[in-house]
């Protein structure tokens, strides 16, 4: 897949070429619906608490006498039928992350990529660097380039010039390399990749297939030594030898 690579006043710089392993994949709905629950489930504080009848701090003397109220009989304020008792079988603290493969996590990545690059939405920008931090100025780049909903991916490290300015243009997240993530990629209308961002995509997704032959390799046995031909002709004319013939055992007398 071929891609012209623009600059940020709207001129074009060349073209690059993007792996189909990585950009030309099939989506599927039901990866990345999972991927963003991932994401989303991790980032739950899970702070949420209740007091169960345990908790509360009411008298625990009986509410009414059991007989002669003409009422239902009751015990303790503290249950949950009362106002002021326990919440019954309520939330409390607890983590609500879940795991997923390694390799999951690679392909939904992909997928998410994947589908920028097939619905027309894939931008490659020559860089993302500014000479100084003006709104205006990226305001107006941008409206050249027909970004009114973008994520734009940098390198390893964001010009400091172009965050700042970026910062305060609504419906526009600006990320490192590393924080490229599903959930992001599909909240925006437009994926914007400098090509620093296409390269280290390339080789966060190059470096795990290396490590992984590398592991097979040393994990597989070594293969036996053949034997050669005259031995094993030698082998096979040599008699095997016989067994001797174990001593008989004596006969015990039968007593009379």
């Amino acid at each position: 897949m071929k891609l012209d690579v623009l600059k940020l006043d709207g001129g074009k710089a060349g073209s690059v070429e993007l792996d189909e392993t990585i950009f030309g994949l099939t989506p599927r709905a039901d990866v990345l619906h999972r991927m963003v629950r991932w994401q989303q489930a991790k980032r739950r504080a899970g702070t949420h608490s209740t007091q169960n009848r345990g908790d509360v701090s009411v008298t625990h003397s009986k509410s009414v006498k059991q007989k002669g109220s003409g009422g239902a009989r009751h015990g303790a304020k503290n249950a949950p039928i009362f106002r002021g008792g326990g919440v019954a079988h309520g939330p409390h603290p607890r983590s609500h992350a879940h795991d997923l493969t390694k390799k999951f996590r690679a392909l939904g990545l992909k997928m998410a990529l994947s589908a920028k690059a097939q619905a027309g939405t894939l931008v490659v920008l020559d860089s993302a660097t500014m000479a100084t931090p003006k709104t205006q100025e990226l305001k107006a780049n941008f409206a050249k380039l027909g970004f009114d909903n973008v994520l734009i991916i940098g390198g390893t490290e964001l010009d400091s010039n172009f965050k700042l300015a970026a910062r305060n243009i609504m419906n526009v997240d600006v990320l490192p390399s590393a924080g490229l993530n599903v959930e992001m990629i599909l909240k925006r209308k437009k994926l914007v990749l400098t090509k620093d961002a296409i390269e280290a995509v390339n080789a966060r997704f190059a470096s795990a297939a290396p490590a992984k032959a590398a592991k097979v390799e040393a994990e597989a046995p070594a293969p036996k030594a053949a034997k050669p031909k005259a031995e094993k002709a030698a082998d096979a004319a040599e008699p095997k030898a016989a067994k001797p013939k174990a001593a008989p055992k004596p006969k015990k007398d039968k007593e009379s």
